[in-house]
């Protein structure tokens, strides 16, 4: 049996949510209303309490439209591809057992194409390597670490955070264990074959979307970002966790250390103004790697009956 699977993504603030939700939620004026769950392709809504700075749905919306893989883990908690292909496999079973349409919508362009085509066979973890990095990494810090990667796997270090020390580590013990950078280990060309997927890309002028990741960082701002940023901090969580590296909260440890301050106390209009550079320099390299997405077809954002028309062909061939 293979299981049908809707994937539809797009840069940060490029309009999936309401997308998503004028098409399937329950009150949505669309033929589909009511008959889709969402899996969240998002690395950060995996993660409980931080649902302002990852613009994640709130109760009243999940009412509307059940998502998956949302809100399950704690901020001090990895969650990487493995783990996600893996959720993400059980909810669209689950979802189409229940006779719904699964429904795979994000921005985080590598668990997307994880999901597409499988992950990339990798070396097992080799534990003596493992230690001796993890006692370099307490010695020398997360920041050495990270650019000793940037040496020898710049693509790989593109994608990692500076401060998880957990992906670095794993980076560079694949790469002492077979003398070849994570990056070159690539995925399958093929398709998963357990799927039949239809695969559409929400497309906006660069200008508009900018302005929009402006806007939106403005009304998170609106909507209390820096409280829910104290209350993370308030629970023990520091910049060192995963959770606490998403763009929208590791500005406030940046800017802090800058004044040599409390990340409670950063001047909030640097704070805002350094979400809205680190969102529009992360759409840009979103936009990049889509672009290597080459079963997707790209629609703009406004053509909403262009979605209806791809939704609809593929809809009626399973349901």
């Amino acid at each position: 049996m293979k299981i049908p699977v809707l994937v539809l993504f797009g840069a940060t603030a490029s309009g999936k949510t309401s997308l998503v939700e004028r098409l399937f939620a329950t009150d949505a004026q669309s033929v589909f209303a009511g008959k889709a769950e969402i899996i969240s392709a998002d690395s950060m809504q995996i993660y409980k309490g931080m649902n302002i700075g990852t613009a994640t749905p709130d109760e009243n919306e999940l009412k509307k439209l059940p998502h998956n893989l949302i809100n399950l883990y704690k901020p001090n908690e990895q969650f990487g591809a493995g783990v996600f292909v893996s959720l993400a496999d059980e909810a669209a079973k689950s979802i189409y057992l229940r006779g719904k349409l699964p429904v795979l919508v994000g921005g985080t362009a590598f668990y997307i194409k994880n999901f597409l085509y499988g992950l990339p066979i990798t070396p097992k973890s080799d534990e003596k390597t493992r230690q001796n990095l993890k006692e370099q990494m307490k010695l020398y810090g997360a920041k050495t670490m990270y650019e000793k990667l940037q040496k020898i796997d710049p693509p790989s270090a593109e994608r990692i955070n500076v401060n998880d020390e957990y992906r670095i580590v794993r980076a560079l013990e694949i790469y002492a264990a077979t003398g070849k950078p994570l990056s070159s280990f690539n995925l399958s060309e093929s398709l998963r074959e357990s799927y039949e997927f239809c695969v559409l890309a929400i497309e906006r002028e660069r200008e508009e979307l900018y302005k929009r990741i402006n806007a939106r960082v403005e009304q998170m701002m609106n909507n209390g970002l820096k409280e829910e940023f104290d209350s993370l901090l308030a629970q023990g969580y520091s910049a060192k966790d995963p959770g606490m590296q998403a763009i929208g909260y590791r500005e406030f440890f940046i800017v802090a250390q800058k004044h040599n301050a409390s990340p409670e106390n950063a001047p909030l209009d640097e704070v805002t103004t350094l979400i809205q550079h680190d969102s529009r320099k992360y759409a840009k390299r979103q936009m990049t790697f889509f672009k290597s997405i080459s079963c997707a077809k790209w629609i703009n954002a406004e053509n909403i009956e262009t979605f209806e028309k791809e939704i609809t062909t593929f809809y009626n061939k399973f349901f």
